[in-house]
């Protein structure tokens, strides 16, 4: 069997082995994929250019659309090209460098949402100190050590993982580079039990900051139920729930792909589940938590706004 310094490339699953199947899943990919980059590039647009956007709210928003666009780019064009070349491969070094790029970005995109979960706990349970608590300089900190600490997380698991000898073949029952399904190629125990660890202490982290964000609701919910007028409560739950669901569609699919047992495993599960951690949580993000903030929606509104009456007057003028 081959091991870990003859490896060239890795044979990523396919998603279909029908042709038909496979050319329907690089335009669903596609249409996902510009989706994504049409409405987290228009966040992004309104976030920079709207002064009334430059709060801690649209801060962590604009940070967290730049953090779906890296999730997304980072796995879906690869599967796109094998879908619509009918080719499974993709090479040992472009394995580790999506691997890292992956981790890094889902796990900066997870502390960021822990921090989004804590700056709508101050803004709805301690209103008065707002600014103190989140000031510039502290979401600048914050937002700086979500993405110091994806880096690192990112980085210890790719050092150590493509460290490790391969010899049980290349064949990886992913349709990208994933953490468990490399480890089933090692035949490294000491080195396979060293990423078993760094699993365990990374799963301690994200079940701690998934407390703070369960204990953190229950203290915003307990705070709404005490406003007296239903507009008020409403407003908080539309953008509290969604916020909350996308949270809990992140996790629960996470941690289900990294320690489920092999009795129920399979590549149709594996596929399934994959693409409800890694697609869809930053694919739906703009749409079911972003663009659901009105001052969002009302900055889109005037930026695209001027956008056509800029468009306009150019024609005009060249006429």
């Amino acid at each position: 069997m081959p091991n870990s310094s003859s490896l060239t490339q890795f044979l990523l699953l396919a998603f279909a082995d029908r042709r038909e199947l496979q050319l329907l899943h690089f335009w669903l990919f596609l249409a996902i994929s510009l989706a994504a980059l049409l409405a987290n590039g228009l966040i992004l647009s309104a976030v920079a250019w709207d002064h009334h956007l430059h709060t801690p709210m649209g801060f962590f928003l604009l940070n967290l659309s730049l953090t779906d666009l890296g999730c997304i780019c980072t796995t879906v064009p690869k599967a796109m090209h094998n879908s619509l070349h009918n080719t499974t491969t993709i090479s040992y070094m472009g394995c580790a460098a999506q691997f890292f790029f992956f981790y890094f970005f889902i796990s900066a995109e997870f502390s960021l949402l822990t921090i989004m979960c804590y700056d709508r706990y101050v803004a709805i349970c301690k209103p008065l100190h707002y600014g103190t608590l989140l000031g510039s300089r502290a979401c600048a900190h914050m937002a700086a050590a979500a993405w110091a600490t994806g880096f690192l997380y990112s980085l210890l698991h790719t050092v150590n993982t493509f460290s490790l000898p391969l010899c049980q073949g290349n064949a990886l029952d992913q349709f990208f580079c994933e953490l468990p399904h490399i480890l089933k190629l090692s035949c490294s125990h000491s080195g396979y039990l060293r990423e078993i660890g760094l699993i365990g202490v990374s799963a301690c982290l994200i079940f701690g900051c998934f407390v703070f964000i369960v204990f953190s609701y229950v203290q915003i919910f307990r705070a709404v139920l005490r406003i007296p007028s239903q507009q008020g409560q409403h407003k908080v739950f539309s953008t509290c729930l969604p916020h909350l669901a996308v949270v809990s569609l992140f996790v629960s699919t996470g941690v289900f792909s990294n320690v489920k047992t092999p009795s129920i495993s399979s590549p149709s599960l594996d596929l399934v589940v994959s693409v409800l951690y890694s697609v869809v949580p930053p694919a739906l993000n703009p749409f079911i938590y972003s663009l659901r903030n009105q001052e969002l929606k009302d900055a889109l509104r005037k930026t695209m706004t001027g956008c056509f009456s800029g468009a306009i007057m150019c024609q005009v003028s060249d006429v």
